[in-house]
């Protein structure tokens, strides 16, 4: 929803001697119009590859896998090379959908709710509260709220950290079976 600026000047002045002198934009809606908030995630690009175009996205990921450069040919017959930003995209993406995975695409900027950091690292948003309220995942208030909003790529640092740790704590387990420690 947009924000709109109020054209009822009585409406207006209600809501400057509410707000004490603060300049707000509020959205106005109609009766029975429903509030949605647009959710990041939601308006994301996903990608699935369906069985039917399988082996094509896996040709492609295997002939684009070695890194080299990458062209396509567009619809007048154009051939352009890929700018290499781009070609690292196409390998990720082309490898993922080749082993039956959906890719979202997101900008690393993207701003997070709670609940949607909840939803990608599947956990739920109290505990994803606790991680901000502790330091674990950085985060930002919006401005003149109290609401926090988590920057995707520090999402997507905070799950690596904690693949790490998963790591070398079953490399430890491992180790302690190999071994026949007693506990």
């Amino acid at each position: 929803m947009r924000p709109i600026v109020l054209a009822d000047h009585r409406q207006d002045a209600r809501l400057a001697s509410i707000n004490r002198g603060r300049l707000q934009l509020l959205p106005i809606r109609k009766a029975g119009d429903s509030v949605t908030r647009s959710s990041v995630l939601g308006a994301a690009t996903k990608v699935e590859a369906s069985a039917h175009d399988h082996d094509t996205v896996a040709q492609v990921s295997a002939a684009v896998a070695h890194g080299g450069e990458v062209s396509v040919r567009l619809p007048g017959g154009t051939e352009v090379v890929l700018p290499e930003p781009l070609a690292k995209i196409l390998r990720a993406s082309a490898e993922e959908l080749s082993a039956g995975h959906s890719v979202t695409i997101l900008a690393s900027e993207s701003l997070l709710t709670p609940a949607e950091v909840g939803q990608m690292l599947g956990l739920s948003r109290p505990f994803v509260a606790r991680l901000l309220d502790h330091g674990q995942i950085p985060f930002e208030r919006l401005p003149n709220s109290n609401h926090r909003v988590v920057k995707l790529a520090d999402v997507l640092a905070f799950q690596e950290r904690r693949e790490r740790r998963r790591t070398g704590n079953d490399r430890i387990a491992e180790l302690i079976e190999s071994e026949d420690y007693p506990y």
